[in-house]
């Protein structure tokens, strides 16, 4: 299916959208094999043939939104991209990966291996990235899926609440047991399977209400917001660091305004995924150039260690010891091996693990390499210690007197 002509389809080879054709398909099956038999929709009835076409609506909706999202993708900045402001380069992140700069709001996706427009996540139910091009039609997903999946479980309550009675009061009762028939539908013959299906499909139902309400309920507020999940993250930390003015997020145009970005009739949100509407005081650099100073300022705070240990690069490493095997970092972020006597610049800490980038060596750039980050064991490192010579310690002391004065 992934391969030769039918190669197009490959981004529902992945367990996410497997799963998620699967649930609905198998919901919404059980729900017409249980309207069928409850509920025949006859010439007599009218009204269970326009309910049946709407039920049957549902599915139609819901994968029409569902592989948009998943074909439309985030859209992608061009490989190699340069912005035609040849000035807005000093405001612009490379891309050491897309040998490219970084349009604003857009991010590199590991798991893509391209950078995103609007990057808010990778999610693994679409096999993508959520992005600008695709926000709209991901957010209607979330919309529909638990709207139909509602109205599903509502059929199937009612075949099981028809179908139990029947069985436990129609049929055990001896003066009545006669009458008794499992399936009276013209259409289907409903069996003891269809309604442990009944059961089976009201529990998934309730569990995609559950989790795709939550995920409907966090998009809307992206929206709402204009501010993905990675932009919060920067505006948290632009808000947080001493500065001298200020911090003003540039994207947010109002509560109104914002959803009007991207929700839309037509399904596609608005813009081109380069440039943006910002408020007053604002330009389309404000947010790049906040990540640039702060990744400035992240550099000063990296710390450099060397590897004592190998390490495979396993999730749970139970070699490494019983607490570093079970508090693992709740994190899709890689982990990455090493071998005794690599060097890694640690940005990042948590009691068993550390987070930090890998020096490549000289095989690591002719194998292709262009970095290499992620978590590793706590334990498999040292910290290198910094000797500082008596000229270091004046020099310092001297800057230190220069800013006294200065102040």
């Amino acid at each position: 299916m992934c391969f030769g002509p039918f190669r197009v389809l490959r981004p529902l080879c992945h367990w996410g959208p497997i799963i998620t054709i699967s649930l609905v398909t198998f919901i919404t099956v059980s729900a017409i094999i249980s309207y069928l038999e409850v509920f025949p929709p006859t010439l007599d009835h009218p009204g269970r043939i326009i309910h049946f076409i709407f039920m049957l609506m549902w599915p139609i909706v819901i994968f029409n939104n569902y592989f948009q999202a998943v074909f439309l993708g985030p859209g992608f900045v061009p490989l190699g991209w340069v912005p035609e402001d040849k000035t807005a380069i000093t405001k612009l992140q490379y891309c050491i990966h897309c040998e490219g700069y970084k349009a604003p709001r857009s991010h590199h996706c590991r798991q893509c291996k391209r950078c995103v427009m609007k990057m808010d996540h990778h999610c693994p139910w679409i096999n993508t990235c959520c992005g600008h091009r695709n926000h709209t039609r991901f957010i209607y997903f979330l919309i529909t899926a638990p709207l139909g999946c509602f109205h599903g479980a509502i059929i199937l309550g009612i075949t099981i609440y028809v179908k139990m009675y029947q069985i436990l009061y129609v049929a055990s009762n001896p003066r009545t047991r006669h009458k008794f028939q499992f399936s009276s539908s013209p259409f289907v013959e409903f069996n003891v399977y269809h309604l442990i299906c009944c059961f089976i499909g009201i529990g998934a139902s309730l569990g995609v209400m559950i989790a795709v309400g939550f995920l409907l309920y966090v998009q809307i507020s992206v929206a709402r917001k204009n501010e993905t999940g990675i932009e919060s993250w920067i505006k948290a930390k632009a808000e947080a660091r001493e500065r001298e003015d200020e911090f003003i997020y540039p994207y947010n145009l109002g509560w109104k305004e914002n959803l009007k970005q991207v929700i839309t009739w037509q399904g596609r949100p608005k813009g081109d995924g380069f440039t943006w509407p910002v408020v007053e005081g604002c330009d389309q650099y404000t947010l790049t150039v906040e990540q640039l100073t702060q990744k400035e300022r992240k550099k000063h705070r990296t710390i450099e260690y060397i590897a004592v240990e190998d390490y495979s690069g396993s999730w749970f490493p139970i070699t490494k010891g019983l607490c570093t095997c079970c508090r693992v970092p709740i994190s899709e972020e890689p982990r990455i091996p090493i071998s005794e006597g690599d060097t890694i610049m640690v940005t990042r800490w948590k009691k068993y693990w550390l987070y930090g980038d890998k020096c490549l060596t000289d095989e690591d750039k002719e194998d292709g390499l262009v970095r290499v980050r992620g978590w590793f064991p706590r334990r498999c490192v040292e910290k290198v210690m910094v000797e500082y010579s008596e000229s270091d310690h004046n020099h310092t002391s001297d800057k230190d007197e220069n800013t006294k004065k200065t102040d």
